[in-house]
């Protein structure tokens, strides 16, 4: 996903693994690490209803993370009970991230795992690439409107783009521009 524009950016917590570049709403969530350092963070989730989807004007991607690489993610820690202490004899926190090589945003179309901090932008122009948003003639075409997919609607298409042939209130962006020769499409959201 290509941010070419935004007016409003967000931290977010995932609150189920999504797909970067997918449209989606601002939440509750209930992760918590360090004695509740993440319950600031809204949550994000794709629309579940069409009611829903009228207020999905976010699109999600991976935070900027500055370690060298490799990476692992989500990141290995002990909980402090587990450190021996208190009791208990635990060794250490079984491994089960997954090792990136370059940044994940610089790859697209990763699914970004719940509860891991992301970015969620409003109110911009965004290049999604194919797969995020639900490929039709008429969404090829700019100064069509869009909306966004929901799962009542689409089911495993939710949080992508869709055309819509009258503008109305679920319509969350308009076309910008469709390359051919990659098939991404770029969006302005209202």
């Amino acid at each position: 996903m290509k941010i070419n524009l935004y007016k409003e950016i967000v931290g977010v917590m995932p609150i189920a693994d999504v797909v970067e570049g997918r449209f989606g709403l601002l939440t509750s969530h209930s992760f918590s690490s360090n004695f509740g350092s993440d319950t600031d963070l809204p949550g994000f989730k794709v629309p579940a209803t069409a009611e829903e989807a009228k207020r999905a004007r976010f699109v999600i991607t991976w935070s900027v993370d500055n370690r060298e690489y490799p990476m692992i993610r989500p990141l290995p820690y002990s909980q402090f009970q587990l450190r021996q202490g208190f009791g208990n004899d635990a060794t250490g926190t079984p491994f089960a991230g997954t090792m990136y090589l370059t940044n994940p945003s610089m790859t697209e179309g990763l699914t970004i795992p719940s509860g891991t901090k992301s970015l969620a932008f409003g109110h911009g122009v965004f290049t999604v690439p194919s797969g995020c948003y639900i490929d039709s003639d008429d969404i090829k075409i700019v100064g069509n409107p869009v909306i966004v997919a929901n799962t009542a609607e689409d089911t495993t298409d939710a949080g992508k783009l869709k055309y819509q042939s009258t503008m109305d209130e679920r319509v969350v962006g308009t076309v910008e521009h469709y390359d051919t020769s990659t098939g991404a499409l770029q969006v302005r959201t209202l």
